[in-house]
């Protein structure tokens, strides 16, 4: 087709496609190909792989979990006696890799697939075919007339616009992309599509409102429930007690929003397998300096000059005043949980727990969570009770993979005896010196974060880290690393494929010892480091691929640096985010 047209056409053929595909005769070979492709996929994965590549837009990255969990809440995963219905769910989705139907866009260092996107040609394909079934109803662009048909899924692509008049009861899933809404919002809760499973907003940029959650308990049928929207969105701030009508609930996602509590009808949800309730910590509409303007802020304004406020800015007033008074004009990111939190006998994820906020009894609680997976909490300014509590509840959890704690000091740490055995991903923000002695049992650990932590140069730290047999990844922030150099001994860190390094003030010098220090490192990337003495013994890492100096990333004798890089067996490559005088100390010196 493209040989019959000039080149100057080809943008236009390009943006024509999916109705060349359905009506040109020379396309028809593709149509029947990827046709028969999807024909041929077993009858599980049939509704997973149309549903995956018509609600989402064009070129759009899916994360592996959303699907998953997306997938699960419309039932079209199945079940199987023995094994984790969130492994079969996976399953599906390395199958469909597998069979070429969609493409990995984003790969962990561990090898998993993350996330993946849909070729446009073979989406294309599946529109047409989902348009026969009535599958997915997309919107796009002022949609005004009448939908004869019924869909059982909805997605917002572009503006929106919610003058649609169609049958919303058989509706299952909602699901919003694009840019600022230009109309009226959707009524993300109402009579009207009281069928939903799934409500996943996250993508959507129209304003959701508190009084849009309030009748969330209309949607009985929910599972699966997305309101994480940017700062200029979501303008939730609790959780109404008609939550706990959604006995089917399995997905929860409120990040980001001005919730600082969760309702006790949280624990009644035994079906609930992740529940993601970061806080927001920033004050725009409401930015007091002294005591006396937050008093006026959090009880005056919104009680007696809330009318005189903009309209457009009436919903942030009142949501960041009830933030202020309900957490008592905390910064954490954190959130209460209940009491009967110990009940989510299915819960996997968990993040963020605000501990100081959080009685005794539901932090004890969180002992109970067995099938626990993912867990982050904030410490900051939590009792010393309330840490060995915290502590003893997480030595209960077997199943814990991945762990997150930011304190303004670590040393609550000490206070654990024996780890979760199948830890792999362990995230610490505040001080701590030098690392408990039970690191030395984390034999599975893959990733570790520090920030703030102003480990000791001379303490045991390095010498138990270099000792992990799994780690991967070491990643230091934030002045983590407290001495001015960072010293890989011979033997250490065997199997560690990446450093990252930023914002530690006091570095000076990163030198790699002998032949046989960290031999499977691959990248090594440093920000807002300033190496006086520079970048010593890459010599010695036979598998290097990449050295990467992004902003205020700054090497003495750079041009040494990058001989020695050039001169590399492995032909690595040293990538600098600016221009070279940004990166080279010997010029900023000079200058």
């Amino acid at each position: 087709m493209l040989a019959t047209r000039v080149v100057s056409e080809w943008q236009s053929i390009y943006n024509q496609l999916p109705t060349e595909i359905e009506n040109n005769c020379s396309l028809e070979v593709m149509r029947r190909m990827v046709t028969l492709s999807y024909n041929h996929l077993p009858s599980h994965l049939k509704p997973c792989f149309l549903y995956i590549s018509i609600i989402f837009p064009e070129d759009f990255e899916i994360k592996r979990r959303r699907i998953v969990e997306r997938w699960i809440a419309e039932g079209f995963v199945r079940a199987k006696v023995g094994v984790n219905i969130e492994d079969v769910g996976i399953s599906y989705f390395n199958e469909l890799i597998n069979r070429s139907m969609i493409q990995p866009s984003r790969v962990n260092m561990e090898g998993i697939i993350k996330s993946c996107r849909i070729h446009d040609i073979m989406r294309d394909v599946m529109v047409s075919i989902s348009r026969d079934e009535n599958f997915v109803f997309i919107v796009g662009g002022n949609v005004t007339t009448s939908v004869e048909h019924n869909f059982r899924h909805v997605a917002y692509h572009g503006s929106i616009c919610q003058n649609i008049d169609m049958e919303w009861r058989n509706v299952r899933s909602l699901t919003g992309f694009g840019e600022r809404s230009i109309g009226p919002s959707p009524k993300v809760c109402s009579h009207d599509i009281r069928m939903l499973r799934v409500l996943d907003l996250v993508d959507t940029k129209f304003q959701v409102t508190q009084r849009d959650i309030d009748n969330i308990g209309l949607l009985v049928h929910l599972k699966y429930m997305n309101i994480r929207l940017d700062e200029e969105s979501a303008y939730v701030y609790k959780l109404p007690r008609s939550i706990g009508k959604l006995r089917y609930l399995q997905a929860l996602d409120i990040r980001d929003t001005y919730i600082t509590s969760l309702p006790t009808e949280i624990s009644k949800h035994q079906c609930l397998r992740s529940l993601h309730c970061t806080k927001e910590v920033l004050f725009r509409a409401l930015d007091p300096v002294e005591p006396i303007d937050c008093l006026y802020a959090t009880l005056c304004v919104p009680k007696m000059f809330t009318p005189l406020v903009d309209p457009g800015r009436r919903a942030e007033v009142t949501a960041e005043r009830r933030m202020a008074c309900s957490s008592r004009w905390s910064m954490s990111m954190g959130v209460r949980v209940p009491r009967g939190i110990g009940n989510l006998k299915e819960l996997q994820i968990l993040e963020v727990v605000d501990i100081k906020r959080t009685c005794r009894r539901a932090i004890k609680e969180l002992g109970k969570l067995m099938q626990l997976k993912k867990l982050r909490v904030v410490a900051k300014g939590a009792t010393l009770q309330k840490c060995k509590i915290f502590c003893a509840a997480i030595e209960k959890l077997s199943s814990l993979s991945s762990l997150g704690v930011n304190a303004r000091s670590l040393k609550l740490l000490d206070y654990i005896s024996t780890p979760p055995p199948l830890l792999r991903t362990l995230k610490l923000g505040g001080p701590l010196g030098e690392v408990p002695g039970w690191f030395r049992n984390l034999t599975n650990l893959v990733k570790i974060y520090f920030k703030r932590s102003y480990i000791k140069e001379c303490g045991t730290t390095m010498e138990i880290l270099g000792a992990l047999p799994n780690l991967m990844l070491f990643h230091l922030d934030s002045n983590s690393y407290d001495g001015d150099k960072l010293v890989f001994t011979a033997g250490a860190f065997p199997k560690l494929r990446k450093l990252e390094l930023f914002d530690l003030n006091r570095l000076k010098e990163v030198i790699f010892e002998a032949e046989g220090t960290s031999p499977n490192i691959e990248r090594i990337e440093i920000g807002r480091c300033t190496l006086r003495s520079g970048i010593i013994g890459i010599e010695h890492l036979p598998r290097l691929k990449e050295i990467s100096l992004d902003h205020h990333g700054q090497v003495v004798r750079l041009g040494m640096l990058q001989r020695e890089v050039d001169a590399h067996p492995n032909r690595p490559v040293l990538r600098l985010r600016w221009d070279w005088s940004h990166h080279d100390l010997d010029d900023i010196v000079q200058g």
